[in-house]
């Protein structure tokens, strides 16, 4: 099977050594450098039906680059778009649901499906509207965040809320339902307008048993500080 490794401790490559007939997929445009002995190749990974699917639950692009070690073993740089920290996740025993841009590579034999969401989530969530993006098979995904990634472990009886703009990916055993940060008694409507006035954002409450990455910044709002005038 493929080997993924992170290098470099500043906005770090994905470092993926393939041996020869072994085939990984990627975000478009994230190869930066590959040997000779790889082939690159820009497909609809899963058919065009999966390719729209995921492009409306995790942002991808439609079309996948496909690299393959076709004359031989070799080696190469994979990165994502936004600068920040990676993580390689084993995928097999436990599955993982991934946050909008979060994808950057997976082994071949690793699917990413996509499954709805409730109503309630979907309308509120910044994760793929009614759709979202889970992983399936065995093998290795590798994952980004804007800014530091952190693991987190969620256990029985003690919930972890966390605000939407900072979720990686977690474990497809947890149970989730969106919220807003603002407390006290009022329906839900009434928080909701509240959170939006004061800044407060939505936010995921996740239970039952385990991970979760997030990441340290915020992309939206680093999005519309920088383009603010004077910003510059």
């Amino acid at each position: 099977m493929p080997k993924f490794s992170v290098t470099g401790d500043v906005d770090p490559f994905l470092h993926v050594t393939l041996a020869q007939g072994e085939k990984i997929y990627c975000e478009s445009d994230a190869m930066v450098m590959m040997e000779a002995t790889l082939d690159l190749k820009g497909k609809v990974t899963g058919g065009i039906g999966a390719a729209i699917m995921r492009r409306f639950a995790n942002g991808e692009s439609f079309f996948q680059q496909h690299i393959e070690a076709v004359r031989g073993g070799g080696d190469c740089l994979l990165a994502p778009t936004l600068p920040g920290a990676m993580q390689v996740l084993d995928v097999g025993q436990v599955q993982y649901m991934l946050s909008d841009g979060a994808f950057v590579a997976a082994t071949a034999s690793v699917e990413l499906k996509v499954r709805t969401q409730s109503l309630g989530n979907a309308l509120f969530a910044q994760s793929g509207g009614f759709f979202i993006t889970e992983t399936a098979g065995t093998g290795q995904v590798a994952v980004s965040g804007f800014g530091s990634i952190s693991e987190l472990d969620v256990t029985p009886g003690n919930d972890v809320v966390i605000d939407n703009s900072h979720v990686v990916a977690w474990d497809n055993r947890l149970r989730y339902e969106i919220s807003v940060t603002t407390g006290g008694n009022s329906g839900f409507l009434s928080n909701l307008v509240n959170s939006q006035t004061s800044g407060e954002g939505m936010v995921l409450r996740f239970s039952g048993t385990g991970k979760i990455l997030v990441c340290s910044r915020n992309g939206a709002a680093f999005r519309a500080w920088a383009q603010r005038p004077g910003s510059q």
